[in-house]
């Protein structure tokens, strides 16, 4: 893999500035809890040796080595045949930490900061400067918190409508994840949001920092799907299990909040009628593939992480069945991974990636990922590429060093790929543009 200078320069200071390994272990070596504290992973990088013989990306020990797939290729896929020798370029830096990206028509990028700020980026290789968006609601940005995810409305071109998320204060209530809809004006290089409505918030809310989710993803009939956490603490966490809490959810709504009639649980006493699956932990990655279908990746606990096609209705077992084991050691609940009426995950990594934002590729710079979905890790620092068999299972498990941790990743509409770097601490974002070398 080749690099830009001014990639290598930010890499480095980077490292410096994170402290290394330093601050992301305690005193006793172990890893801090929850995903936004973690190390990197150590798993090898994509190699032709290891593509040659089918050898899995992921050569680490796992954190659960007891547990077993429930299936054959459920975790630790081969690297694919051949594999893509990319190129990277910085494309924007000295940004505050982004969580979302999002390109706007005009080759214009939208991005969300945790902060709370809406920014309008000038698009790849032209010059000016970054135009912060007025009017939006305040947020709540302690530790996993902020302004989270943003998509443009399926009808933008002609009504300029935007969705984001974002943890809501709500006073001695505590706080929740909410959806907001707004228009989005822009006219001699300013920009706000007018029209700015919450259209949906996740009840119950609680006083708590961690496990908000959350992606938006449109079906591509106006309804438009919401992935959400549970807000971590353990027993609340339990509630992903239950109906009548919107905790570890996915919702599905109609673009003006209110609720599909053919939702599952629609009229069904004791539950939350937007809720499409639930027993969900914490979904942070969410696309559609080539044929319309949702999936979702959720943080799973230490080596959990798993990917879900989520289907009316079903459970997916969070926290009574998962993979991997508590951040201290212990098992989660009873340490199965199995049980009656609740769903495998389709692939489970043990160590974790770390999953952020998820994208299906489809364009003329890597033929080689068509059709594939592309996945910022956090953990892993960098793209996770996943093809897909026939029978929506992982076929192949490529990873992309970039020696950064990724928190959303888009595909532009040059067909290049675009992955936005993070450092954690509010230590700023850039936007790195990856091509085919």
């Amino acid at each position: 893999m080749t690099r830009s200078g001014g990639l290598a320069a930010l890499l480095a200071g980077t490292l410096l500035a994170g402290g290394a390994l330093a601050q992301d272990t305690n005193s006793q070596g172990e890893r801090l809890p929850h995903v936004d504290g973690n190390a990197p992973a150590t798993g090898t990088a994509s190699s032709t040796q290891g593509a040659a013989t089918g050898t899995p990306v992921e050569t680490e020990a796992a954190n659960a080595p007891d547990q077993q797939p429930a299936f054959a290729g459920q975790t630790r896929a081969p690297q694919p045949a051949e594999m893509p020798e990319v190129t990277t370029e910085t494309v924007a830096e000295g940004l505050p930490n982004l969580w979302a990206m999002e390109f706007l028509p005009d080759g214009r990028m939208l991005v969300t900061a945790k902060e709370g700020k809406l920014m309008v980026l000038p698009a790849a290789g032209e010059e000016g400067e970054p135009i912060e968006v007025s009017g939006v609601p305040e947020v709540d940005a302690r530790e996993q918190g902020g302004l989270l995810d943003v998509a443009l409305g399926p009808n933008f071109s002609s009504d300029n409508m935007i969705y984001f998320t974002f943890s809501e204060p709500r006073g001695a209530e505590g706080n929740g994840t909410a959806l907001a809809s707004a228009r989005l004006a822009m006219a001699d290089g300013s920009a706000s949001l007018e029209d700015v409505k919450v259209i949906f918030q996740q009840m119950p809310s609680y006083e708590g920092n961690k496990h908000f989710g959350s992606r938006i993803v449109f079906d591509g009939e106006g309804k438009l799907f919401l992935g959400v956490g549970e807000r971590s603490d353990d027993p609340i966490r339990d509630q992903a299990q239950d109906l009548n809490s919107g905790l570890g959810k996915v919702f599905r709504i109609n673009a003006d909040g209110s609720v599909p009639e053919d939702n599952p649980f629609v009229s069904q006493e004791g539950a939350q009628d937007a809720i499409w699956s639930y027993g969900h932990r914490n979904i942070q990655s969410a696309a559609l593939d080539a044929d319309g279908r949702l999936w979702t990746i959720e943080h799973g606990p230490r080596g959990g992480d798993e990917l879900n096609a989520p289907e009316a209705g079903k459970n997916y077992g969070w926290p009574v069945i998962t993979y991997g084991i508590e951040y201290g050691g212990d098992e989660v609940n009873e340490g199965i991974t199995a049980k009656e009426g609740m769903e495998q995950p389709v692939y489970y990594w043990d160590p974790v990636i770390g999953p952020s934002g998820m994208a299906l590729y489809q364009g003329t710079e890597f033929p080689e990922w068509e059709n594939a979905f592309l996945v910022g890790g956090l953990v892993t620092q960098g793209l996770v590429v996943l093809t897909m068999n026939d029978e929506g299972r992982v076929a192949t498990e490529e990873r992309v060093p970039l020696e950064a941790r990724i928190r959303d990743v888009k595909v532009g509409p040059d067909g290049a790929v675009y992955a936005v770097t993070e450092t954690r601490g509010g230590g700023g974002s850039t936007i790195l543009r990856l091509t085919k070398a």
